[in-house]
């Protein structure tokens, strides 16, 4: 890969804002080089690249940054227009996908609060809450979210919500709450399940057992995620 098309992406192994970049170079085929930060000890390209919110993901494409992960999504979305499409070419399905990874964003937001354990119990209420709608919507086939990923590349949606949710099961089991219900949630559950299987979903996927003793941190002395 030329200088010219020099692709990095700064984050920490942990965000789910990086991993959403992260997987999304991936899914495009796009060569990148990963640096990953330390945001107890910011480095000076950190500081240099993102001067306004400090924080991870940042995209640096032919030396010029780009932050903040949805808009990083769509960067790479409209330069890489020959690679597998993120959002569809239609304006108003365009519209769709971006109504509901606003509300995925939501939903992460919420997820992150339990794990944080800030007002758990509320926390896990509207979490709860924000799962049925999304599953209402997946129901309503209406409404645009398109769950089969059999013959089709994955699209934005697909990649927000592996992201979120992919790794339920060792959250479940380190803060001893139910993320996903396949009886209360079975079309979201089967999504998210079709999505974790994937070969290229259990490549970038973190280590377990370091998602473990990161997630026994979290626990005991608790961390911000870093929101971007």
């Amino acid at each position: 890969m030329g200088e010219e098309n020099k692709v990095t992406l700064h984050g920490m192994w942990i965000s789910p804002y990086v991993n959403r970049v992260q997987l999304a170079l991936k899914v495009k085929g796009i060569p990148f080089e990963y640096v990953e930060e330390d945001l107890s000890n910011k480095s000076t390209l950190l500081l240099k690249y993102n001067p306004i919110h400090k924080k991870v993901p940042i995209l640096v494409h032919n030396g010029k940054p780009v932050s903040e992960s949805f808009v990083i999504l769509e960067y790479i979305d409209e330069t890489w227009k020959n690679k597998s499409r993120l959002f569809p070419e239609d304006p108003y399905e365009r519209s769709r996908v971006r109504f509901w990874a606003s509300y995925i964003q939501q939903v992460t937001e919420c997820m992150l609060k339990v794990l944080k354990g800030e007002g758990q119990d509320e926390a896990l209420e509207e979490f709860l809450e924000k799962l049925n709608v999304l599953e209402d919507g997946i129901k309503n086939s209406s409404l645009g979210i398109d769950t089969n990923i059999e013959g089709r590349n994955m699209g934005l949606l697909d990649i927000m919500i592996v992201v979120t949710l992919g790794g339920y099961k060792v959250q479940e089991q380190m803060f001893g709450v139910k993320i996903l219900d396949p009886d209360k949630t079975p079309l979201l559950c089967s999504w998210v399940t079709s999505l974790i299987e994937l070969p290229i979903v259990k490549e970038y996927a973190p280590p377990h057992d370091k998602v473990v003793s990161f997630l026994h941190f979290l626990k005991d002395v608790g961390f911000k995620t870093p929101r971007n």
